[in-house]
């Protein structure tokens, strides 16, 4: 990959020796420079070729259709030798089809259906049109890349293999560029395959052992079917009835490439050992030691270390002062080796029929499931609101991940607000060939070695080791800290900075145009930064200031001793300077009188303003001129397009378009000119957050790209008005209150590394990828998500779990340097029921939505939907075909999977991805924008909200929270069914709550609650609960309160009745009714059951 403008080395001539990296304050872009953003992924449109048709019959290994009969659950999954394989119940004949595991042919994946498959008869509207050039490319032309992910192999590297001698951590993906999901070229962040079958996961990747080296950016081979029709946008209508049949066995996939590790450049951190090499399979020749002490007794040597090694060993002496016998943290049970996923069928193997089990709800929030660990492994695991999978149990082959046909990757919380750990060392222990940071999942061989959980090296303790803080004892380095937790934070060495660390610098960019301030949000600004100006994260040497424009730059000197803020304004905005630039950035602490002074007349000085004209491209221009010297946090408050100067903007949205069924125009940005700015910002290490105030089109797709490429925020507030829309003003107090006083981190840079054998290939959310696998943040804040795509490059036959480690180094408010590290441990399994048995479905869901935002951008959103579709038909055909053994009519699912289908509903509903609903551009794009940069846990509801009956609330079952009794009601399906004319229901969605008042709703709710004798005097405005002096008041606040609190952002409230214009958006989230021009909930699974019995 290029990386033309990018030092590697950190400005210093030495290469990164400490991870994730030390302090790349020294990395400089230079202007006009490649970024390194350019390579992008080529398509490869290949003649379909056809395949075999499976002859008529129940497929070898499945019962016969006409032979079902009910049996016990136990033996309806896959049957076999395999250890982790469900037990087989007595009597039941075993199937004749291969293992799992074993060795996979080379033939590509054969369909169910000879010919072409027709729609659906309409019994109901059209559907959306849907685009007519086809996902099956002509031979001779070129088309769009076709509707279909290939979730978990990463493109081969580019160039030959480059040998080093150290241990790989699974080849670093130096062909990954920035993935860039508002570019209007396709990204090498997607492998897009062309039109694909339905076992279109399977077998594509890169050529295998003693092949040619591959070509720069070759294009993965795939085979097609000449006559299978797409799956296609869901019909408008329920499809005529069917009888499923038997679906065959899909054929084996051929094996993934074997990657040598070969892909790790010469000065990258990890391919520097500090000792000898180690060569052959990790462990085989490391020795076992039989006879630990107690405390390293559980710890059975090498995970991986053969048995027939374990005689020729010899036996660690025991020192007389251990502990009493128990497992270490450290040690990863012996029981691991033997156990099995197994014991009876599991909750979430259970078969769900999802045509006849309709509440699938649970009661209250979806839990993350836990991954199959030994208890004392699993109690000390990472928290899954910091690190997620999607699969808890890791497919031990590339090619049995391929036949699950499920998303594989991580989504992280890193530097989520937590209660944990903070350690002051002098030596921060890690491995000395991967650089992996000492942790709970590491192998404790003796007291003075220890064994590496991602790269299987063996490393010395240090002597300073030895000694436990906590404890004040010596001799235990099972027992420290950083053994014990899964998460911690260390306070880094002067060996992690380049150069002192940066103060907290803020600078504050503001729009004082006359559509500005007629939006009245400068008064709302002016009096948050003052009453919080006390509470902003930062010490003595902390620094602010100010810039406003319209079609001048305004700027203010602060300096202490004047006696008042000088404004001057500069005219030239071609050619931007600073005129003084050593009094316009002042310290708070000197000056903060002077910046009080500003804030109280900053609304009035431009009151009467008529200039119209937006400079928004220069002031950013001038500010990054400011903040370059230090570094900082840069806050732009926009309120419509930019027209002036450099990065001006020309409205692209057609209004009459907004409802078309055809795919979405205009949603990458229209210039480069915010991208090329915010990498320059990342150089300097300048966050860019834009708050969006706007009635009207601001082209967020192009102005998005200044917080996406420098780790900023995006804060969108539509149709914001002082007077007209108070629910927004409420809403911005809050979230700027929040954003001002909130953690933040400063010059911060995070590497993920995995268990050698996994390889990451693709990241989600805003930040700048600097070298293939160290993402670059300027700022980094408590509320922000990120998402990575793996794939499986070494079979993990020999391994019993992986690990996964995110290591965050930053500069805290106070000036410290810091690293937050999390580490995170899985099973490794080997059969497909084990795989589905460890599915994460809101992660899947998360995940499959950053991807759809990526393919929105380089492909179109109709490919995003279909492809999304096709992710339900994958994984639930894949299921059916591999892991049920007795073929049942109906949908079936594997409980654990059971809501997956709904959520992919829910996306095609969601504002992001809907289409035949009239949807602003500029609301389609935040939502965007919201599901690649929020943590899952707060997706989840713009992507499902929550639906509560609010006007029979108790106290049963409720929750003490701060001493205040907060109710806990139960989750609805989103449908009008679960809606009555003498309720009252809360519709959570993330953002936006909405309180619908049915008509005839019970008096008692309406003057208890709301303050009202009646239905007819409930406001249309409402967004405010009174405080009242009732038990049903308190109630429902209490409960509205709490829901608030579990988010960092501010959803604001509005209060519904049926005659209400907001009625319209509470009835777009009930995503189970159909609507003019999409599916209900039945119908969609109607329509996944046919294309999965085809």
């Amino acid at each position: 990959m290029s990386m033309a403008g990018i030092n590697p080395q950190n400005g210093t001539g030495q290469p990164y020796a400490n991870g994730p990296s030390q302090n790349p304050v020294g990395v400089q872009e230079l202007p006009g420079i490649n970024y390194g953003l350019t390579h992008q992924a080529n398509y490869n449109y290949s003649p379909m070729q056809a395949k075999a048709s499976v002859p008529p019959g129940p497929a070898p290994g499945v019962y016969p259709s006409t032979a079902y009969q009910h049996v016990p659950q136990v033996s309806s999954y896959q049957a076999g030798p395999p250890p982790t394989s469900y037990p087989i119940s007595p009597g039941q004949p075993h199937l004749t089809r291969p293992l799992l595991g074993g060795p996979a042919s080379h033939t590509p994946p054969q369909s169910a259906s000879p010919g072409p498959r027709p729609p659906p008869a309409m019994s109901t509207p059209p559907p959306p049109a849907v685009s007519s050039s086809g996902y099956y490319p002509n031979p001779q032309h070129h088309h769009q890349p076709a509707p279909g992910w290939q979730y978990n192999s990463a493109p081969p590297p580019a160039g030959p293999p480059t040998a080093t001698n150290a241990p790989p951590r699974g080849p670093a993906p130096n062909h990954v560029s920035p993935p860039a999901p508002y570019s209007s070229a396709p990204s090498a962040s997607l492998s897009l395959s062309a039109a694909r079958p339905p076992t279109g996961l399977q077998g594509y990747g890169p050529p295998g052992p003693g092949s040619a080296p591959p070509p720069m950016n070759p294009p993965a081979v795939q085979q097609y079917h000449p006559s299978r029709a797409p799956y296609g946008t869901p019909p408008a209508g329920p499809p005529t009835s069917m009888q499923p049949a038997a679906p065959p066995m899909a054929n084996a996939t051929p094996p993934p490439p074997k990657a040598d590790g070969s892909g790790i450049g010469a000065n990258h951190v990890d391919a520097k050992p500090a000792g000898p090499p180690q060569h052959g399979p990790p462990g085989r020749h490391l020795g076992h030691y039989p006879s630990l002490p107690p405390g390293y007794q559980h710890a059975a040597g090498p995970l991986n270390t053969h048995p027939a090694l374990e005689s020729a060993t010899q036996p660690y002496v025991q020192a007389p002062r251990q502990a009493p016998p128990g497992p270490g943290p450290a040690q990863l049970s012996p029981s691991l080796a033997s156990m099995s996923l197994q014991s009876g069928t599991p909750e979430s193997l259970r078969v769900v029929n999802l045509l006849q089990e309709r509440n699938l709800l649970p009661p209250g929030p979806v839990p993350a499931p836990t991954p199959c660990l030994p208890q004392d492994l699993q109690k000390i695991n990472c928290s899954p609101e910091v690190f997620r999978c999607t699969l808890t149990s890791i497919p031990q082959t590339q090619s049995l991940l391929n036949k699950a046909k499920m998303p594989l990757g991580l989504l992280l919380h890193p530097f989520k607000d937590l209660s944990l750990p903070v350690v002051t060392s002098s030596a921060i222990v890690r491995c000395r060939s991967c650089r992996t940071y000492i942790n709970p999942f590491v192998s404790f061989l003796d007291q003075r070695r220890w064994k590496c959980n991602m790269c299987y090296r063996v490393n010395d303790v240090p002597e300073e080791f030895m000694y436990n803080p906590v404890s004040r004892s010596y001799g235990e380095p099972h027992r420290r800290p950083e053994v014990q937790n899964a998460t911690i934070e260390f306070i880094a060495p002067a060996e992690y900075m380049l150069r002192p660390p940066q103060p907290a610098v803020y600078l504050f960019v503001l729009d004082v145009s006359h559509n500005a301030v007629e939006t009245g949000y400068l008064k709302v600004f002016c009096q948050s930064v003052l009453d919080n100006i006390n509470a902003l994260p930062g010490d003595s040497r902390t620094k602010i200031g100010f810039i406003t424009f319209d079609s001048t730059i305004h700027f203010y000197n602060l300096q202490e001793g004047l006696s008042q803020p000088q404004m001057l304004i500069v005219s030239d905005i071609e050619d931007i300077f600073l005129p003084t630039p050593d009094s316009l950035l002042v310290n708070l602490n000197e000056s903060k009188e002077l910046v009080q002074d500003l804030l109280k007349s900053l609304p009035a000085m431009f009151e009467k303003t008529m200039e119209t004209q937006s400079a928004l491209g220069s002031a950013l221009q001038a500010a990054f001129k400011l903040l370059s010297p230090t570094g900082g946090r840069l806050s732009v408050f926009q309120t419509q397009l930019p027209n002036l100067g450099a990065g001006l903007l020309q409205s692209r949205e057609d209004p009459n378009q907004r409802a078309s069924a055809k795919d979405i125009q205009h949603l990458s940005p229209a210039t480069d000119f915010y991208k090329k700015l915010a990498l320059d910002c990342s150089g300097q290490q300048v966050a860019v957050d834009l708050f969006l105030l706007s009635s009207q089109y601001c082209d967020l797709a192009s102005l998005g790209c200044v917080a996406r490429y420098s780790a900023g925020s995006i804060y969108y507030f539509p149709s914001y008005h002082h007077q007209h829309n108070p629910a927004q003003v409420e809403r911005f107090q809050k979230d700027l209150k929040r954003y001002l006083t909130r953690k933040i981190g400063f010059e911060a840079v995070m590497r993920i590394r995995c268990t050698k054998g996994l390889s990451i290939h693709t990241f989600h959310g805003h930040f700048f990828v600097r070298s293939t696998d160290l993402l670059s943040l300027p700022n980094v804040n408590p509320d922000a998500g990120f998402a990575v795509q793996m794939s499986i490059e070494d079979n993990l036959d020999d391994m019993q779990v992986v690990s996964f480690q995110a290591a965050l180094l930053y500069t805290s408010s106070k000036g410290e340097r810091r690293i937050r590290v999390h580490t995170l441990c899985l099973p490794v399994v080997q059969s497909l029921s084990d795989i589905f048995a460890g599915a994460d479905v809101q992660a899947m869901a998360g995940l499959l939505a950053c991807m759809a935002v990526d393919r929105s951008v380089t492909a179109s959103l109709s490919d995003a939907r279909d492809a999304m579709t096709n992710a339900a038909i994958d994984s639930l055909s894949s299921y059916r075909q591999s892991v049920l053994t007795i073929q049942q009519p109906g949908l079936l699912a594997p409980a654990c999977l059971r809501l997956f289908p709904l959520y992919i509903l829910a996306l095609l509903k969601q504002k992001a991805f809907r289409t035949g609903t009239s949807t602003r551009l500029d609301d389609r794009v935040a939502a965007m924008c919201h599901l690649k940069h929020q943590p899952l846990a707060y997706a989840m509801l713009m992507i499902h909200p929550a639906l509560y009956r609010l006007d029979d609330l108790t106290d049963e079952g409720a929750l003490n929270v701060n001493e205040r009794t907060v109710p806990q009601p139960r989750v609805l399906q989103l449908s009008v069914e679960k809606l009555s004319r003498e309720g009252a229901f809360l519709m959570d969605a993330g953002t936006v709550m909405y309180l619908w008042i049915g008509r005839n709703c019970n008096p008692n709710f309406l003057t208890q609650v709301l303050g009202v004798p009646n239905y007819a005097a409930v406001p249309d405005n409402l967004y405010l609960l009174p405080e009242l002096d009732t038990a049903e008041s308190q109630r429902t606040r209490a409960f509205v309160a709490w829901l608030r609190e579990q988010r960092p952002f501010f959803p604001s409230l509005h209060v519904v009745r049926d005659e209400s214009q907001l009625k319209v958006a509470l009835m777009q989230n009930l995503i189970e009714d159909r609507t003019e021009s999409a599916l209900s909930y039945y119908e969609y699974l109607l329509h996944l059951q046919q294309q999965i019995s085809k």
